[in-house]
C-alpha cells in the first residue's frame, strides 16, 4: 500500500510527540518522513535522498543498514535476544566489558550497563556520591560542570547541564551544581588559563563537599561544538586528583573514534584515566539503545560488602541487552580492523574540502576535531537553524545546525567525492539562506 508524504506528516503530527520540537511550529514545518536508509543516505517516500550529515544525532557511525552490524544482531536474535542481568549473565555483555576495559589498559576494569546517554550520566553521578558515602565521606554530594556543558535531560543529568533551553523550565526540580568557565579554544590560551583558575578556586574552597567534576572531553556538543585542548584535560585530571574529587568523562557524543582516537580522553596523554568514562550513541552504530559506565577498581571496591544497602541498586529491565551488546561488539570489531586509520584519512579529506570556507567573511571559527567540523555564522538571520536545515534539503543534505553554528558529524564513509559534495552542499545552503535574508 502506497502512502504519501503529506499523509504521513499529518499522522505523525497527530500521534507522535517529537523530541526537541515545538509541536506548534511543526505544523508549519512538518517532519520529513523517511522510508529507508542505505549507507550515508536517507530516502524519503517521494524518491528524494539526503546525506545524513549529523549521523542521525551522532549515532550512525557506519551509515544506515550496515551489513556487518545487521548480521551480528540477526545472529544474536536467533540465540538469545535478552535475559535479565540481575542474577544472570551472558557472553556478549562479558565480551564487550572486557574489550572496553582492555582499551583503557585495564584502568577502567568494571562496566555498568545502561540504556541511553542520560541514564549513563545518572549512573555515574549516583556511583560517585554513593562510593564516597560508603567510604565515610557522605558530605561529598556536590557536582561541578562546565559552562554550556550538556549531559542529558533527565533530572539528575539536567542538573549538570548548562544549556538554558533544556534546563530553565525544570530548574526548580534540580539539585544545585557548580558551573565553571569552559576552556573554549575560540577564547585562545587565555580562556583555558581562566577556566583552570576558576576550577582550582572552586576546588580549593569546596572539595570536601564535591563528589565529582563532569566534562565532555575535547568537544562540548550541544553548546555548538565548543572545542578545547587536550592540555586542559591533562591539567584537570591532575587537579581533581590533587583535591580528591572524581572526574567523569562524558564520551557519549565524542567517543567511539569521533575525535580521532577511540576514547577522546586518549588525546590528553595523561598518566591517569578519569574515574568514570561514559559511552552511548555510536557504541551500537545507530542500531539499538545502549550505554555503558566504565569505572575503576577503587570505585567498584567501595561497594564491596555483604550489606545490601552498600551495593549499587540501580537497574532497568533491558540492562545489558544481548542484542545491543552484540551490535556493540560488531562496532569494536570494525575498530579492531583499522577504523581509526580510516578515520584519520577521512578527517583530512573533510578538512581539505572545507578549508576554503575559512576565507568566507560571513563565517568565523572554522574548527575541526577528528570527524567533527563546525563553523559559526556571523549576523545569522532569525530562525537561522530552521532555514538552513530546509535549504540544505534542497541540496540533498540532512543537517541540523545548533543556533548559528553549522556542524557536520558524518558517518565514517567519507571519500574525496563525498567531502567535496558536502562542502558544496553546505556552501550552497548557506548562500540560499544568507542571500535571501
Amino acid at each position: 500500500m502506497s502512502v504519501s508524504t503529506p499523509e504521513l506528516q499529518q499522522r505523525s503530527l497527530a500521534a507522535v510527540w517529537h523530541p526537541c520540537t515545538q509541536m506548534a511550529r511543526a505544523e508549519r514545518v512538518p517532519p520529513l518522513p523517511i522510508q529507508r536508509g542505505e549507507g550515508a543516505w536517507l530516502y524519503d517516500f517521494d524518491g528524494h535522498r539526503y546525506f545524513d550529515a549529523n549521523s542521525s544525532w551522532w549515532v550512525n557511525l557506519f551509515g544506515h543498514a550496515d551489513a556487518q552490524l545487521n548480521a551480528a544482531i540477526k545472529q544474536q536474535l536467533d540465540t538469545l535476544p535478552h535475559v535479565m542481568l540481575a542474577g544472570c549473565t551472558h557472553e556478549p555483555a562479558i565480551r564487550l566489558a572486557e574489550r572496553l576495559s582492555a582499551r583503557t589498559g585495564g584502568a577502567l576494569g568494571h562496566c555498568f550497563f545502561g540504556s541511553d546517554g542520560a541514564s549513563a550520566v545518572e549512573i555515574a553521578l549516583k556511583q560517585s556520591f554513593h562510593s564516597w558515602r560508603n567510604l565515610g565521606q557522605a558530605e561529598k554530594r556536590e557536582f561541578v560542570c562546565l559552562k554550556n556543558g550538556y549531559h542529558g535531560e533527565t533530572i539528575g543529568a539536567l542538573a549538570v547541564t548548562d544549556v538554558a533551553i533544556f534546563r530553565d523550565a525544570y530548574d526548580p526540580l534540580l539539585m544545585r551544581a557548580h558551573i565553571v568557565e569552559s576552556p573554549d579554544t575560540r577564547c585562545g590560551i587565555e580562556g583555558q588559563v581562566k577556566a583552570l583558575a576558576a576550577m582550582r578556586a572552586l576546588l580549593e574552597e569546596r572539595s570536601p563537599q564535591i563528589a565529582a567534576v563532569i566534562v565532555e572531553p575535547l568537544v562540548q556538543g550541544a553548546a555548538g561544538m565548543v572545542m578545547h585542548s587536550p592540555a586542559y584535560l591533562r591539567a584537570l585530571r591532575a587537579m581533581t586528583r590533587e583535591f580528591n574529587v572524581h572526574l567523569i568523562a562524558d564520551e557519549i557524543a565524542v567517543g567511539c573514534g569521533r575525535t580521532g582516537t577511540f576514547f577522546a580522553w586518549e588525546q590528553a596523554e595523561s598518566p591517569e584515566w578519569p574515574d568514570f568514562v561514559l559511552l552511548s550513541k555510536g557504541i551500537t552504530g545507530g542500531t539499538l539503545p545502549l550505554s555503558l559506565v566504565l569505572t575503576t577498581e577503587a570505585v567498584y571496591r567501595a561497594f564491596w560488602s555483604e550489606d545490601v544497602t552498600r551495593g549499587f541498586l540501580h537497574s532497568h529491565s533491558y540492562t545489558g541487552n544481548a542484542l545491543a551488546c552484540a551490535a556493540a561488539n560488531a562496532v569494536l570489531d570494525r575498530f579492531d580492523a583499522g577504523q581509526l586509520e580510516r578515520n584519520a584519512a577521512q578527517s583530512k579529506m573533510l578538512g581539505a574540502a572545507f578549508a576554503p570556507l575559512a576565507e568566507d567573511p560571513r563565517i568565523e571559527h572554522l574548527r575541526q576535531r577528528g570527524l567533527i567540523l563546525a563553523f559559526d555564522v556571523k549576523d545569522a538571520p532569525e530562525r537561522f537553524a530552521e532555514k538552513f536545515h530546509l535549504a540544505a534539503r534542497q541540496h540533498e543534505l540532512l543537517i541540523r545546525p545548533i543556533g548559528h553554528t553549522v556542524y557536520l558529524m558524518p558517518p565514517y564513509l567519507i571519500g574525496p567525492a563525498t567531502a567535496s559534495f558536502l562542502a558544496n552542499a553546505v556552501t550552497n545552503a548557506l548562500n540560499d539562506v544568507l542571500l535571501s535574508a
